[in-house]
């Protein structure tokens, strides 16, 4: 399979042969956005330039404000801290489950304050947090929850598609992901005020545009007496090359991921009987996409033997795996600046969240997007022979 097709270089020689003409210049946005709600049974989606703005731009339409605060997980790329930044918001850090990688409701209630105004728990991997629970804190605190699913797509939790429990949805379409333009991203909710905050702001603050109207029109626009910026906003918008490839990768979507996973499952069936690595655990009632298939290193000394096993499996013909990013309050941008924040109550230090802690330097996740599952079946026998290896020292 290719990971780019002939439907999506057909779509993009339909967007070129438009030569991007205004009258034309929103015929892939719209038929993206239309789909992408129709497949989550959303109300409206609005399409972005990336995912980090889809986080940026829910937080904003949500009305958290300056110096307010937003609860994330400290383990997974730091777009979601940087999203509150860009707000002028505050992050506060819970602490992640030990078997899932997620976010927990404890963790979230351990850390609201007055200030506390959303959560935004990450999808891990293709695994969601146990939303259940997570749903109760944020209705007991009348909490806004914004779902990032960048790194899953079209996985379930207890019969729902993920993607359908949040005030928003955020998706990426980054090189990575699951479906993919190279860059862009996707927003769904099904509160009509949230959507039409969500698509001024990634507008300009256009007064044209709304919940279900992406552009402004040539009359209303060739008006010298027209009040276009009703709000702030920033260029957010998805562009119509981007939109022709994610349209065509939403068509293929459930051959995709499947692929995904039945390369997933492969790795799954290598490490059943080892005790030397531990795989991901979803929640009661949850499915896995794959966006990854991680494992933790079974390990009291994560410093050298992360480093070993990764050397050995290297040595044995496998291919580069990821290792977890480091915890968002460890980088420099939090604990060196942002701690200075008068508003930061957090200390950006071990001990913060020593779950996430214990994880990060163990963890491994192997690539499943192979196209050709030959390769993965590849990378599975080379995975078995580095656990025999590993297992006999």
């Amino acid at each position: 399979m290719k990971r780019i097709g002939p439907l999506e270089k057909k779509y993009v020689l339909e967007v070129l042969e438009n030569e991007f003409r205004t009258s034309a210049n929103s015929e892939f946005n719209t038929r993206l956005e239309s789909q992408f709600a129709e497949l989550f049974g959303s109300k409206y989606a609005i399409g972005f330039v990336n995912g980090t703005a889809t986080l940026h731009t829910a937080i904003a339409a949500c009305g958290v404000k300056s110096g307010e605060e937003v609860v994330i997980p400290p383990l997974t790329m730091s777009s979601p801290a940087l999203s509150v930044l860009q707000n002028g918001s505050i992050p506060v850090f819970a602490d992640v489950d030990r078997d899932t990688f997620n976010i927990t409701a404890e963790g979230i209630k351990s850390v609201i304050t007055e200030k506390t105004k959303a959560v935004m728990p990450v999808s891990l991997y293709g695994v969601s947090p146990d939303y259940d629970s997570i749903l109760e804190v944020c209705k007991k605190n009348h909490l806004f929850l914004i779902e990032d699913n960048a790194e899953s797509f079209l996985n379930t939790y207890k019969g729902k598609l993920v993607g359908t429990f949040g005030d928003f949805a955020s998706y990426s379409f980054q090189a990575s992901k699951h479906l993919t333009c190279g860059e862009g991203g996707m927003l769904i909710t099904d509160n009509e005020a949230l959507a039409d905050r969500a698509r001024k702001f990634s507008g300009l603050g256009y007064a044209g545009v709304s919940s279900s109207q992406r552009k402004i029109t040539k009359k209303d626009i060739q008006d010298p007496s027209y009040n276009r910026h009703v709000s702030l906003g920033f260029n957010y918008r998805m562009s119509e090359l981007t939109a022709a490839v994610a349209l065509g990768q939403l068509e293929r979507a459930e051959e995709i991921v499947n692929l995904r996973i039945k390369c997933a499952e492969m790795f799954s069936q290598t490490i059943s009987s080892s005790t030397s690595v531990i795989p991901q655990k979803a929640p009661e009632g949850a499915s896995n996409s794959y966006w990854t298939f991680a494992m933790v290193l079974n390990t009291d000394k994560p410093e050298t033997d992360w480093y070993d096993f990764r050397n050995l499996f290297l040595e044995n013909g496998g291919d580069s795996f990821y290792a977890a990013w480091k915890l968002s309050y460890m980088e420099p941008l939090f604990s060196e600046t942002v701690q200075k924040d008068k508003n930061v109550w957090q200390k950006y230090e071990p001990g913060l969240c020593p779950n996430a802690e214990y994880l990060q330097p163990r963890m491994i996740q192997l690539k499943t997007n192979y196209w050709d599952p030959a390769e993965a079946e590849k990378q599975a026998e080379v995975l078995h022979l580095t656990l025999k290896k590993w297992e006999a020292r």
